[in-house]
């Protein structure tokens, strides 16, 4: 086999529609916009109209509230530390934020970390976190460490 011989296989590729170019073409005249009207026409913007009739997202209320101030945090559960403890990613002395960012197991701050009760804990950690749950930090102790809120 060569370079020059490599080609696609048979079908792979289809060929565009060449539409509009005269009628033996089976799309030629208006090109498969059938007749007249605002959807043969370009510039068409008529998702959720409904005719006439009060629109659905007109009729249905309004509901919620999405507070502009509400901080997001990257959530890290015990087991996911106990993992990277074990396969030597983190050092159980000094688990913070960064040594989280360069471990792989966070992939941005946000606006800080939040420590989450999934699993189980086994090492001795000392964890400084942005926040945690009352439950990761009884599991902590119960190991034998500490979570420091900074």
């Amino acid at each position: 086999m060569k370079l020059n011989e490599i080609k696609d296989n048979e079908g792979a590729k289809k060929s565009a529609k060449r539409v509009g170019r005269g009628m033996g073409s089976g799309s030629g005249k208006t090109s498969g916009h059938g007749q007249k009207g605002q959807k043969s026409r370009s510039g068409v913007a008529i998702n959720g109209f409904e005719g006439g009739q009060m629109p659905i997202y007109r009729r249905l209320p309004k509901r919620g509230f999405n507070n502009p101030f509400a901080k997001e945090f990257a959530g890290v559960n015990l087991d996911t530390i106990q993992k990277a403890i074990d396969a030597g990613k983190l050092n159980a002395d000094a688990i913070d934020i960064d040594a989280l960012l360069n471990s792989g197991i966070i992939s941005k701050k946000l606006d800080g970390v939040r420590l989450l009760a999934r699993g189980a804990i086994t090492s001795k950690a000392v964890i400084s976190v942005n926040s945690a749950s009352k439950a990761a930090v009884e599991a902590v102790a119960k190991a034998g460490g500490e979570v420091k809120l900074v």
